[in-house]
């Protein structure tokens, strides 16, 4: 197969994915998925069943450190586990995000986050959130060399300001939902996650822009679809949003193995003599 024609998930390339591999997969009309990851296990896993893009996501705030939300991570607690992550796959594009309050100051603190991060943890690109107020940093960060993927519509660091869990552009918010996609496309983000967006208005921005967007609870008329591992995998326990679907049951496969070891622990079954040195 030509560089061209090798599919995004499963095709075989010995290589890494670039930002390049993924906007000739929209031009081919290819979807693709996108999880989150935040350490070496599932790395090697997602990368060996062939996803193409891993996120390590400030979402590791709610799936790794039990924080409530996103905003209290840092980039001292990233760091690690991007750089697990990338050290534990040889396909997928890793992408870092830049934690709530690494890049609010502008374009000269983002930048130097960013650089930072590539620097330290050896990710293909970062992820930051915002619209229209951070296109600047976008556009310096660019301008430096590192890839950047954008994130519109609902965007956790700012939970407190949109008023808790809310879906986007409904209403006049639709129009400066799309001409934010528009210009941080122009300021050189090669990719866009819509979050929590009405179908429709994801649908247009899809249409209008060039480089993919990747939805997540924003409909199926978008180039990509992402979601928290521990969502997908059922490993995450309570109340799902909407647009999770679950994929497997890790949760109770987990309650069962831990409560089988316990029981063979209690009845003197473990270990047996096969796990018994002399």
């Amino acid at each position: 197969m030509t560089h061209e024609t090798v599919p995004l998930y499963g095709g075989q390339l010995s290589r890494r994915v670039t930002i390049r591999d993924l906007r000739t997969a929209k031009e081919r009309g290819e979807r693709w998925p996108m999880l989150t990851s935040y350490d070496m296990y599932t790395a090697e896993i997602f990368d060996a069943a062939g996803i193409p893009v891993l996120l390590v996501g400030d979402s590791a705030g709610n799936n790794v450190y039990a924080h409530p939300d996103t905003v209290p991570v840092t980039v001292e607690e990233l760091v690690p586990l991007a750089r697990a992550v990338v050290r534990s796959t040889s396909r997928a594009l890793v992408v870092s995000d830049l934690p709530f309050g690494s890049y609010q100051l502008g374009p000269e603190q983002a930048l130097a986050t960013s650089i930072r991060v590539m620097k330290e943890t050896g990710v293909q690109a970062v992820k930051l959130e915002g619209g229209l107020p951070v296109v600047e940093s976008v556009r310096r960060i660019v301008e430096a060399g590192i890839p950047v993927m954008a994130h519109v519509g609902f965007t956790p660091q700012s939970v407190n300001a949109l008023g808790g869990y809310r879906v986007q552009g409904r209403g006049p918010e639709a129009d400066k939902l799309i001409e934010s996609a528009l210009a941080l496309e122009e300021a050189g983000a090669f990719a866009v996650v819509l979050e929590m967006v009405v179908a429709e208005v994801a649908a247009e921005v899809t249409k209008r822009l060039s480089i993919p967007t990747i939805g997540i609870g924003a409909g199926p008329d978008v180039d990509a679809q992402v979601l928290v591992w521990q969502d997908m995998a059922g490993l995450r326990g309570g109340r799902m949003p909407r647009f999770v679907k679950q994929y497997g049951d890790l949760r109770g496969a987990l309650v069962d193995a831990t409560k089988a070891f316990a029981d063979d622990v209690v009845s003197g079954g473990f270990p047996a003599e096969e796990q018994t040195y002399h």
